[in-house]
Formats: structure tokens, sequence, C-alpha cells
């Protein structure tokens, strides 16, 4: 992620409160409470874009990789947005980005910048597989063309 993105570069954003139990000693949020809004935000837009809970897919998506780079100071009572889009999809992955912003005045300020990899298993075997069908089709609604 090279250049510094503006919210309007995410075709999905959804918005998320903090929480009081979410700061840590120093009065910001805990680094691994990114990391659990990030998965949040992936898998609430995947349930409502397919329809399908997560765990009732015939395939489930585990993270293979995923990475945070902090930017800018996030803490409770803060809400903030999350935007998300498509880096690489693949036959069995795809690898998703993600920012967070914080509203300063009328700005949106970029805090955090994510990155996670889901490759697809089958929940018995945990052999991968190929991205379901109801999943590829949301996920490539919004791919940008190459």
């Amino acid at each position: 992620m090279s250049t510094e993105p503006a919210l309007a570069d995410y075709p999905i954003v959804r918005p998320v409160a903090t929480r009081w139990a979410d700061n840590d000693m120093f009065g910001h949020l805990n680094n691994a409470v990114y990391y659990g809004i990030f998965d949040s935000v992936i898998n609430g837009w995947l349930a409502e874009a397919t329809g399908i809970s997560p765990l009732e897919h015939e395939a489930r998506g585990v993270v293979a990789e995923s990475s945070c780079r902090f930017l800018a100071e996030v803490g409770f009572p803060d809400e903030v947005l999350v935007g998300l889009r498509i880096e690489r999809l693949g036959t069995k992955s795809v690898t998703y980005q993600l920012a967070m912003f914080r509203s300063v005045g009328d700005e949106a300020v970029l805090a955090a910048e994510g990155r996670w990899v889901h490759v697809y298993v089958d929940p018995a075997s945990r052999a991968t597989v190929a991205i379901p069908p109801a999943i590829r089709a949301v996920l490539e609604g919004i791919c940008e063309p190459a």
C-alpha cells in the first residue's frame, strides 16, 4: 500500500463503534482490537452480502496472513469507518485491503491500514478448496477491473 488511501477508494465501508474495554492502559485501542475489527468487518460483510453465515458455507475462509500498520491513535469513544477492498482474488484465496478512518471534525483521517488473506478450506478435512461460487460472486463484485 504505497499511497495513502482515501475513504472513497473502498467499495465497502462499515461503521464501527469502539468500546470502553477496547482501550489499553495507554488510553487507545489495544493492537489486537484492530485485528478483531478487521475480521468482523470482513465476515460481517460476507454474511450480509451472501445471506449465509460464515459457519454455514460449504467452505470456510481461514486467516493465512494478516498485518496492520498503525498511523494515528484511535480510542474509546471514537466511532470509526472501515473500508474494505480486494487486493487479489485467486482460485482458493482472497487478499483484502482494509483501512480504518477516524473522524476528526469533517475529515476522515486514516488511522490504520490492514491486509488480510483468507484461504478457503473444507470444514471437515481442512484441505484447501476453491472459493465457493456465492462468495466468489460477491468478491468479484467489488474487484477493480484489471
